[in-house]
Order: structure tokens, then C-alpha cells, then sequence
């Protein structure tokens, strides 16, 4: 029986990158929904990143393939801390967060076939405290306005945070490596 087809439900540079790192032959595909019509306010954090998840690995399932789907936000105090889109929204964002901590949360889901297995990460991201002037430096040095939360902690973000709590470090970039190495190997790819 020939084996399964890879497919990363993402068109994010940085989700493929992570994903080569487990060497494993994949295709990646933008997935068939329209997120923004399906964010809904009323969801807490956690349930509202799983279901897109959920909703971008199923938009391309199929029974020959694993789909990997994945979303990442910010929760702080509450509430949705989303992309900035500009370097001044970037900054009031870390403005806001700085001296305090907030959580990313990463989810995943896996379709092989009909089976759907998710996973969730929950990182705690504790920033230290900053002047505006040493947070407007880090945002011209990585632009971070497509990044949730506005860092990228791959690059210079990590000068941002005083400790970073997680279970696996890959997640704060997009995809637990560690959690998704574990499923994939007992699938048949």
C-alpha cells in the first residue's frame, strides 16, 4: 500500500521552515477557508485557535493524505492580541504587554484520513520591562507586523522576555516540533 502524502494546510514561511526540520517530504497548500469570517468574538482563546486549526486541516482533507493544520495567537488579559499590520500598532502592542505576561497558543491539527488528532501548546511569555524607546530599536530591527503579539522570538524578540515557560520551544515559531514528531511517527507516511 503506497504511503500517505504530507500536506501543511499553510501558505506561513515560517510553519514550512519548522516542518523541514523533520525531514519528512510534505507539500504545503494554502487552505480553502476564509479565516476572518470564521474568528468568532464569543470563543475563548484556546477553543477559537483550535478550531482554526481544526478548520484549515479539514479544508483539505483527504483519505490519501496527513494534513497538518495550525494557528497561533496571543491571549493577554482576556482578549486577542492579533498581528499589527504597521510598526506603530507593533509598538503599542509591546507597549501594552511589557512588564507582564501573556500566553501564546499554539494548536495543531492532524487529519490521517477520517482520524483527527489536535494538539494544543500553551506558552507562558513573561517580558520584561521596557521604554518605549528600546521597543521602537526592536521593532525596526525585526519588523515584527505579521508576527501574533508582534516579536519574533526566532530572531531578536527573545531581548523582549525576562522567561519564557513552554513545553516546547518550537511552538512560540509556530509549530511544536517535538508534540508533532511524536503523532507523525505512528502514522503511515
Amino acid at each position: 500500500m503506497p504511503k500517505k502524502q504530507l500536506i501543511l494546510a499553510s501558505t506561513s514561511k515560517y510553519r514550512q521552515e519548522l516542518l523541514s526540520r523533520l525531514a519528512y517530504a510534505y507539500t504545503a497548500q494554502a487552505p480553502l477557508i476564509d479565516e476572518d469570517k470564521e474568528k468568532d468574538p464569543a470563543l475563548a482563546p484556546q477553543a477559537l485557535a483550535e478550531k482554526l486549526a481544526d478548520l484549515k486541516a479539514a479544508s483539505l482533507q483527504r483519505h490519501d493524505a496527513v494534513v497538518i493544520g495550525g494557528d497561533q495567537l496571543v491571549s493577554f488579559e482576556g482578549r486577542i492580541i492579533g498581528k499589527a499590520h504597521t510598526a506603530e500598532k507593533a509598538v503599542e502592542q509591546l507597549m501594552s504587554m511589557q512588564g507582564k505576561t501573556h500566553e501564546l497558543i499554539t494548536a495543531i491539527c492532524i487529519y490521517d484520513g477520517d482520524k483527527k488528532i489536535p494538539y494544543t501548546d500553551i506558552t507562558r511569555m513573561h517580558m520584561k520591562k521596557m521604554s518605549r524607546e528600546q521597543i521602537e530599536k526592536y521593532v525596526s530591527l525585526d519588523n515584527p507586523i505579521d508576527c501574533a503579539g508582534s516579536y519574533k522570538i526566532e530572531k531578536h524578540g527573545i531581548m523582549l522576555f525576562d522567561k519564557i515557560e513552554s513545553q516546547d520551544f518550537t511552538a512560540i515559531q509556530g509549530l511544536p516540533l517535538i508534540a508533532l514528531n511524536k503523532i507523525l511517527e505512528n502514522l503511515d507516511l
